[in-house]
């Protein structure tokens, strides 16, 4: 039995040192891990990151509570509705803001969607990562299609910059039920195809099972949130623990496996496809006419085209966008942690108010950047090929592991 004690012991010239990235294709962005190997053996590993630092946050703090949602995009830019969502729910509990029931709604079918869409591309391009190159192109058709949507919705694809501060931007559009409907009829036979073509096939298991193992004391001790604790037996999820939107309405199970490997990980995420389409089949039959955002002008945006024809939607409008200590949202003197579940993991905004338009402090708890430490540690003693297995398995977003 490999010992890595002995491992250690022995290093000396016949150890090589090796950088995996920051430009190799399989690091998921800018990621870099200096490693010390022994013939195909890792006897130790650093991962080291900030080749994508933005300043986000620091930006935060000299933008609008509203303007800051078009950097919520750039964190995880694969599901940049979840962000959207995240942030505005902070800010109205900050205000203690009360969205109407349509828009509740729509967030969460829109935050499920964007799940879906995450995961579809993880499992394709981890299976891609190891070999299995069409898994990429079943999972990509299917997120075209949600990206589809998503421009019908939001007006473009990518980064979204959907929701306000007591609402969201726009309305649903004319068929857009029948049109989600046909997508989870679609991304179901995906999910049945994925699990056909890998949980049996001998190369990826012998990739994946038993690779990566995080135990579920590992989870507390770096706290691991999202699939990858749930894949190590930590049956937590904000959605159930502490429901949001319209969570504690639907009925929905949370995936749990206590393998805590590679495969794991992948299982758990396809399980929460099969969730995120039973939770958007429910709250597409909630969707009622209503109201998209809250009727109170002094914090939510009025209607864009109300300020063409009415002059108190005018003002308000003019009053919430012009920057300025005596504009804007002017939240109490306060601050407050707020937290979703996002497609990673725990994804919360920690805000402190000075009482002005802008947020005093912005602070970011991305799920990427609390669930990558253990990455190095999993690596020692793990064969070098591992690393792609690890690494694809955890999703790593550079966009929020930096901000």
């Amino acid at each position: 039995m490999y010992s890595y004690e002995k491992e250690i012991e022995e290093v000396g010239e016949n150890t090589v040192h090796m950088n995996v990235g920051p430009s190799h294709p399989a690091m998921h962005g800018t990621l870099r891990v200096r490693m010390e190997v022994r013939g195909e053996r890792v006897v130790r590993a650093e991962q080291e990151i900030g080749y994508l630092h933005t300043g986000f946050e620091k930006l935060g703090e000299h933008r609008t509570y509203n303007q800051f949602i078009t950097l919520s995009d750039r964190l995880n830019y694969f599901s940049p509705l979840n962000n959207n969502i995240g942030f505005a729910l902070a800010v109205e509990e900050l205000i203690g803001l009360e969205t109407p029931r349509r828009c509740q709604v729509i967030r969460t079918i829109l935050a499920e969607l964007s799940r879906l869409a995450d995961h579809s591309l993880c499992v394709g391009a981890l299976a891609m990562d190891l070999g299995a190159f069409t898994s990429i192109l079943w999972t990509f058709v299917e997120r075209e299609k949600l990206y589809d949507v998503f421009e019908a919705v939001t007006g473009t694809r990518l980064t979204t910059s959907y929701t306000r501060v007591g609402g969201v931007a726009f309305d649903l559009p004319e068929g857009f039920e029948t049109r989600v409907l046909g997508i989870l009829d679609s991304m179901e036979k995906t999910v049945d195809i994925l699990r056909g073509s890998f949980y049996k096939n001998r190369i990826f298991v012998d990739r994946t099972e038993g690779i990566g193992i995080i135990t579920s004391a590992d989870v507390e001790q770096y706290g691991i949130t999202g699939p990858v604790a749930r894949s190590a037996g930590k049956d937590f999820d904000l959605r159930k623990y502490k429901p949001y939107m319209i969570y504690n309405e639907l009925d929905f199970d949370v995936p749990v496996y206590a393998e805590g490997d590679c495969l794991a990980r992948y299982k758990v995420r396809l399980d929460e496809m099969d969730q995120s389409i039973r939770i958007v089949r429910q709250a597409l039959k909630l969707l009622e006419p209503g109201p998209i955002s809250a009727l109170d002008q002094k914090h939510a945006l009025p209607d864009k085209m109300s300020t063409y024809t009415d002059m108190e939607s005018l003002i308000h409008h003019f009053k919430l966008i012009m920057p300025g200590s005596e504009h804007g949202l002017n939240p109490p003197v306060t601050d407050l942690y707020s937290a979703t579940e996002s497609p990673n993991g725990e994804l919360g905004f920690f805000l402190v108010s000075d009482g002005s338009s802008n947020p005093w402090r912005v602070r970011v708890r991305p799920p990427s950047f609390i669930n990558y430490p253990i990455f190095g540690r999993l690596m020692e003693g793990a064969m070098l090929a591992d690393v792609v297995a690890i690494l694809g398995s955890f999703n790593i977003i550079a966009g929020e592991l930096d901000r």
